[in-house]
């Protein structure tokens, strides 16, 4: 979505920051002691070496930053440090609560009345974050997961339709891009978004599985995207077809547990008998729609028995249902879409960087031992403010090329 940025964002606090940005050589130790302990937020060429070319002092902050200049490569990087929000808007612990509201979809009008500025300055702030790569600065310290659960949110855009093309592994949202049709074009586009940033990442990235929810466009868009990838029907959708149409039917009931008994095989050669039983139980006691609907869960035996042969592979969607609620209830308490093609899809953005970092509340934390699904998977945090941490991953927008 965005190019390479040239600032890098280094966690330092605000005392002791000005303490050392007026001496060259202190500034420099402080410098290299960063790299030593993080390089992944330099820039490759860092490692050649570098000299102090100039600074500037913001007008907005009186905020004084030098810049860096690769002996290898010439190009020169803004050194910004984590208390101060891209652009020079403001300072981030003061922006670090609006924005934890805004992860449970609290309007801006809202978080103007209780924080000051104006609706459209916390609008701006929070779109500001989606200019950054989703995956690049979600994944910063262990290799990118292999094994996915994708899907499209159905969404509104000054009342059209829209679909929100996502990915998630690991609890995190690793991609998420607004797309005007959910045909094989329109998904190929939306997921490509995803595979760009992760071959940003690793060039040789490839995911090992993907769930799908079993529509045909997702599944020819992913085959395309990654050729050696192997796609997994996702076996709560086809409980959900014959929920959604059949509840209330006098056997729904029992089907059920038939249907989730079979999904509780070990192997994939007692799910597929138990799959054979629960296709003559259906024949004997049902008819009509919510027999066909049990037969053609049955007919995907082969579909949904490749799971066993990848145990780290998503056999349902559960993970991403979870995300997507969140998505859903932010972008209905903001009365949907609104806004230019490019803004909204840095507001889709923006959520994923938020849901992915954000706090847990205390007893998902305790169960967790990290604060957030991004601090999860990276096993790692570069400051103990989810929003520090946030803007440090994002150092480059989160490139690594």
């Amino acid at each position: 979505m965005a190019a390479c940025c040239s600032t890098v964002c280094l966690p330092v606090s605000k005392d002791d920051y000005l303490a050392l940005i007026d001496s060259p050589q202190q500034f420099r130790r402080w410098l290299d002691a960063a790299f030593r302990d993080c390089p992944e937020l330099f820039p490759k060429a860092f490692a050649s070496g570098y000299r102090l070319k100039d600074d500037r002092t913001s007008a907005k902050l009186g905020l004084r930053l030098r810049r860096v200049e690769c002996k290898a490569t010439g190009q020169s990087f803004s050194v910004r440090p984590s208390f101060v929000l891209p652009y020079m808007a403001g300072w981030t612990d003061d922006a670090e609560k609006p924005l934890l509201l805004r992860r449970f979809g609290v309007p801006f009008w809202a978080l103007a009345h209780v924080f000051g500025h104006d609706p459209m300055y916390w609008y701006r702030l929070e779109v500001s974050l989606g200019r950054n790569s989703v995956a690049g600065t979600t994944v910063r310290r262990v290799d990118l997961p292999v094994d996915l659960v994708a899907d499209e949110h159905h969404q509104s855009h000054d009342g059209e339709k829209v679909f929100v093309a996502t990915v998630v592994a690991e609890g995190c949202c690793l991609g998420a891009t607004v797309v005007g049709t959910a045909d094989e074009s329109g998904l190929t586009a939306g997921y490509g978004v995803f595979q760009r940033e992760t071959h940003d990442v690793d060039p040789d990235y490839s995911p090992r599985t993907v769930n799908t929810d079993g529509w045909k466009a997702t599944r020819l868009a992913w085959a395309a995207l990654f050729p050696l990838a192997v796609i997994l029907r996702c076996f709560l959708h086809g409980w959900l077809s014959i929920r959604d149409g059949c509840k209330k039917h006098a056997q729904f009931q029992a089907l059920s547990e038939k249907v989730w008994h079979a999904y509780r095989a070990t192997s994939r050669r007692e799910f597929a008998q138990r799959l054979r039983r629960l296709r003559e139980w259906a024949v004997a006691n049902l008819s009509g729609d919510i027999l066909e609907r049990a037969l053609r869960l049955c007919g995907r035996i082969r579909e949904y028995g490749l799971a066993y042969e990848h145990p780290g592979g998503h056999r349902t969607s559960a993970m991403l249902d979870r995300v997507m609620r969140g998505m859903n209830g932010d972008f209905v308490g903001c009365q949907h879409l609104h806004g230019s093609t490019y803004a909204t899809g840095l507001h889709v953005r923006a959520w994923a960087l938020l849901h992915n970092f954000t706090p847990w509340g205390p007893e998902a934390q305790r169960a967790n031992g990290w604060r957030s699904p991004a601090e999860r998977l990276n096993q790692h945090r570069y400051h103990d403010n989810w929003l520090h941490n946030l803007l440090v991953s994002a150092s480059l927008t989160g490139h690594r090329r």
